[in-house]
C-alpha cells in the first residue's frame, strides 16, 4: 500500500513539474511572430509617404546604433527594447499612431511589437528584415562613420583629375563622426597642394594629410578657410605646423575674434579627447572679392559671392575643370542652417553669381558631389520658400508661434531636418520682423 502511494505521489509530482516547466525564449518569440504583422522595406517607404506622422522605432541599444548606424528616415527614433514601455508615450501619444519596430536580427522587434499591442496600440507592425537588410539594399542610413579605420567620416575620392574631396557626414558634428560633417577637399597643382577647409580638429586635419600623402609627394602650401566656423578652422592648428599659409576672407578675423570662446567650447564638448591640440588660428592672408592662388600648372581662383550663409563664405573656382567648390554657399542632401549672421535675402540675391559660372560639377559645403540644379533645390529653393512663408505670417499679423507652424513637411526626409527646421523658421522670422 505504501509503495503504491509512493508511486502515485511520484507520478503526481512529475505531472506538476511538466506542467510548470518554463516557456522557452523561442516559444515566446514564435508566439509573438504569430500575433504581429510584418512589413517590408518598400512598404515602410510607402507608409511614410502616405502617413508622415508614422513612427519607426529602432529597439537596438544606443551602443549598437552609434557603432552600426540606423535607418536614415526622419521618422526613425531609437528606443532600446528595455525602455520601450516607459518611453513610447513620448513618441506615440495616440494609440492609433502608425508604428513600425525593428532591430538587427528580428529577435527583439517581434517582442517589442507584441508588447506595444498588449499596451493598446492598434497600428503596430514589425520590420522583420531589419537594419542589416535595409543597409544591404542601399537605402538611406544615419551612420556615425563610414570608415572606422580613420577619423575621417570617409576617405577622399577623386572628383576630376587632381581634385579630391572627403565627403563629411550629412549630420551635426558629433564625437562619432569626429567633427567631420563638412566636405574637406584638396587640389594638386604642379608645385603644391591646396587644401580647402581645415577640418574640425588638429587630429582630423592630420588624418586628411595622411590621405594626401598617399596620392602625392608635393607639399601642402595653402589652406583655405571656407569661413570662420569651427569645422573649417580648427584643423588650421595642424596645417600651420606643416608650414602652410592660411587664406581667408577679409571678414573672417573679426568673426573669429567675436566667436572664438563659444566655438571652442562647443567643439571641445562635442569632440572631447579628439579635440587634442586643436586651437583657433588667424589667417595669414585675406582678400575681399577674388584671389588667384600663386600655384603652377593650374588656375585656382578664390571668390566671395557676397553675404549668404556667412559674411565670409569663400568659393573655389577651377575654370579649366568647370568645377566649383562652393563652401557653405551651397548645400546638398541635408537642410542648411540659418545662423545668427546669415543674410537670407542677400543669399538669394547673390545666387545668380553661382548661376553665371554655371559649373558642371559642384562640391558643396555639405553633402555629396552634385550639380547646379540639385544645390539650387537644397539651397535657394528652400530659402525662397521659407522667406515667402515668413512674409505671409508677418502680413497676416502672425507672431513667432505662427512661424513655428510653417509647413516644412516637403523637406522632412532631408538630413538635419529634425535639428534645424524649427530653428530656421524662428531665425528667419526674427530677421524679417523689423525689416
Amino acid at each position: 500500500m505504501k509503495t503504491r502511494l509512493l508511486i502515485l505521489c511520484l507520478c503526481f509530482s512529475n505531472a506538476i513539474f511538466a506542467q510548470d516547466a518554463p516557456v522557452t525564449g523561442q516559444q515566446i518569440l514564435d508566439s509573438a511572430n504569430q500575433a504581429i504583422t510584418s512589413i517590408s522595406s518598400d512598404e515602410i517607404l510607402q507608409l511614410i509617404d502616405k502617413q508622415p506622422d508614422a513612427v519607426i522605432i529602432d529597439v537596438r541599444t544606443q551602443f549598437e546604433v552609434k557603432l552600426l548606424g540606423t535607418l536614415g528616415l526622419y521618422q526613425n527614433v531609437n528606443i532600446p527594447r528595455g525602455w520601450l514601455e516607459f518611453r513610447i508615450a513620448e513618441t506615440a501619444p495616440s494609440l492609433d499612431t502608425p508604428i513600425v519596430v525593428y532591430c538587427g536580427t528580428n529577435v527583439r522587434s517581434p517582442l517589442a511589437a507584441k508588447t506595444l499591442m498588449d499596451m493598446g496600440y492598434t497600428n503596430v507592425r514589425n520590420y522583420d528584415e531589419g537594419y542589416f537588410d535595409w543597409k544591404e539594399k542601399g537605402l538611406d542610413l544615419n551612420m556615425g562613420t563610414l570608415d572606422s579605420t580613420t577619423l575621417l567620416y570617409q576617405r577622399p575620392k577623386q572628383i576630376v583629375d587632381g581634385v579630391y574631396s572627403a565627403i563629411g557626414a550629412p549630420q551635426p558634428s558629433t564625437y562619432e563622426n569626429s567633427g567631420h560633417n563638412n566636405n574637406l577637399s584638396f587640389i594638386i597643382a604642379d608645385d603644391a597642394v591646396v587644401v580647402f577647409n581645415g577640418g574640425g580638429s588638429y587630429l582630423l586635419a592630420q588624418a586628411m594629410h595622411e590621405e594626401i600623402k598617399k596620392i602625392t609627394d608635393l607639399p601642402v602650401k595653402y589652406l583655405v578657410y571656407e569661413n570662420a566656423q569651427g569645422h573649417a578652422v580648427f584643423g588650421g592648428s595642424y596645417w600651420k605646423e606643416q608650414g602652410v599659409e592660411i587664406i581667408a576672407h577679409d571678414n573672417t578675423p573679426e568673426i573669429l575674434e567675436h566667436t572664438s570662446t563659444q566655438v571652442t567650447e562647443q567643439a571641445r564638448n562635442s569632440l572631447k579627447d579628439k579635440f587634442f591640440k586643436s586651437r583657433l588660428l588667424m589667417p595669414d592672408h585675406t582678400f575681399s572679392e577674388e584671389y588667384l592662388l600663386p600655384v603652377k600648372g593650374r588656375k585656382i581662383v578664390l571668390k566671395h559671392f557676397g553675404n549668404a550663409h556667412s559674411p565670409d563664405d569663400i568659393q573655389l573656382w577651377l575654370p579649366e575643370d568647370n568645377l566649383l567648390i562652393s563652401g557653405d554657399f551651397a548645400f546638398n542632401e541635408r537642410m542648411l542652417p540659418i545662423l545668427e549672421h546669415t543674410n537670407v535675402r542677400e543669399w538669394i540675391e547673390n545666387w545668380d553669381k553661382l548661376e553665371t559660372l554655371n559649373p558642371g560639377v559642384i562640391i558643396p559645403g555639405h553633402g555629396d558631389i552634385t550639380d547646379l540644379q540639385t544645390v539650387t533645390y537644397f539651397t535657394k529653393d528652400y530659402l525662397v520658400y521659407m522667406q515667402d512663408k515668413v512674409e505671409q505670417v508677418l502680413d497676416d499679423g502672425g507672431d513667432l508661434t505662427d512661424a513655428y507652424q510653417i509647413d516644412q513637411s516637403a523637406f522632412m526626409q532631408w538630413k538635419t531636418f529634425r535639428e534645424l527646421s524649427l530653428r530656421n523658421a524662428a531665425r528667419i522670422y526674427k530677421m524679417m520682423e523689423f525689416e
